[in-house]
């Protein structure tokens, strides 16, 4: 086996931000924990650059924290890999994206070993573990790539978690230097502690403007921090303002009854875990910021990614069996109440802040709790790892 590990990762945005985020968590995780040469593929870097603000998103072909990063698209390809790029010993198709044929010619042609593997998306369904490390050959070349499913227990790949990322939370949390700072950096007053603070990230959503007028008429105040995006404007049309209009735009604050509202720009993935961190109560969407709301030990909500006939639902459930297996009924229930009203399942028709607010501290007890128990899984890029060296000796 090579001392150092090549590993090629190709990935295509289909939409939103999730399959580059996990990419260039991922990416950086294997650089700079266990000394991987990696070189990413991504078809938009346009949208990467949001996440890696040091990007050149005009820039072709760059290096950027360690890991270098290439604009994916057919041109590239169209001539011998052997001319272009050697091959790596391991090969990471992100969420079934397809290799350029070229490239998996290329792949059966090399006199080493090669790791294909497909990394798939993220479900609590308990058929992951089933088909995890499952293999496929492939139809026309020598080659067999092998599945990889990050998951939520042991016979799963686990989920993305930097080694360090729980000292640097509690770093954050314990320093009141650190978090005033952040705060002053967005131009925010640090919320009175009285006050209910929640993070607002989500794709477009009809049950927002029944949970906009009951933070608006609650008893309890509430500071609203939204980073700006599909759903910032969803809240501008509740105020009246256009469809694409550029009043809640990041900058904007706004303050009306107990609702207090500021519109953050889109931030880096540092700057979005400090956002977690922060809040008291985090809404959170599709895979990315999901598992880092987990890791920050705070109450979420999930704003799953939505699918034809209601088939996410079934996702929705298989992750509130889990995440609420040993809560006592009545906070479960709230739970579950809350999560499918705001993912517009009709069953559930009343999306009621205060059902689900009162349980609070249950809640935040169980979020700590439940971050220790996806802890001792292990993490998706160490369990990678070891998968590989395996696979490779």
């Amino acid at each position: 086996m090579r001392s150092t590990i090549v590993c090629h990762i190709f990935c295509t945005v289909i939409d939103n931000f999730g399959d580059a985020g996990v990419c260039w968590r991922l990416a950086r995780q294997l650089a700079s924990e266990y000394s991987w040469k990696v070189h990413l593929f991504i078809n938009k870097l346009t949208v990467l650059k949001h996440l890696a603000p040091g990007l050149d998103s005009k820039c072709e072909q760059q290096v950027l924290a360690g890991v270098a990063i290439e604009h994916w698209h057919n041109l590239r390809f169209t001539k011998p890999i052997s001319t272009v790029l050697s091959v790596a010993n391991v090969v990471i198709e992100a969420f079934a994206c397809h290799l350029p044929p070229l490239y998996l010619a290329a792949m059966e042609k090399c006199p080493s070993r090669v790791v294909w593997i497909n990394l798939e998306y993220l479900s609590f369904e308990h058929w992951v573990a089933d088909f995890h490390l499952r293999t496929s050959p492939h139809p026309r070349y020598a080659l067999t790539k092998t599945f990889f499913f990050p998951g939520f227990d042991t016979h799963t790949g686990g989920v993305l978690c930097e080694q360090d990322l729980d000292v640097h939370r509690c770093n954050f949390i314990k320093s009141l230097a650190a978090r005033e700072c952040w705060w002053s950096t967005l131009g925010i007053p640090k919320p009175d502690p009285s006050a209910i603070s929640v993070s607002l990230f989500s794709y477009e959503n009809p049950a927002i403007d029944a949970l906009l007028e009951q933070w608006r008429d609650g008893t309890d105040q509430l500071v609203l921090l939204v980073p700006e995006g599909k759903i910032s404007r969803s809240i501008a049309r509740f105020f009246g303002h256009p469809i694409g209009s550029r009043a809640f735009a990041a900058g904007t604050n706004v303050s009306t009854c107990s609702l207090s509202i500021h519109i953050l720009p889109f931030t880096d993935q540092l700057g979005y875990d400090k956002l977690l961190w922060s809040s008291d109560i985090n809404f959170v969407r599709g895979e990315d910021s999901f598992v880092r709301a987990q890791w920050a030990r705070k109450p979420f909500i999930w704003h799953i990614y939505p699918q034809a006939n209601n088939a996410h639902l079934q996702k929705l459930d298989a992750a509130l069996t889990r995440i609420g297996l040993t809560l006592e009924s009545r906070p479960r229930d709230a739970l579950i109440r809350f999560w499918h009203a705001w993912n517009g399942n009709p069953m559930y028709k009343i999306l009621d802040w205060q059902d689900f607010i009162q349980h609070r501290e249950v809640f935040r007890s169980r979020a700590y709790a439940w971050a220790d128990e996806l802890a001792a899984i292990g993490n998706l890029a160490k369990n990678l790892s070891i998968f590989v060296q395996n696979t490779l000796k």
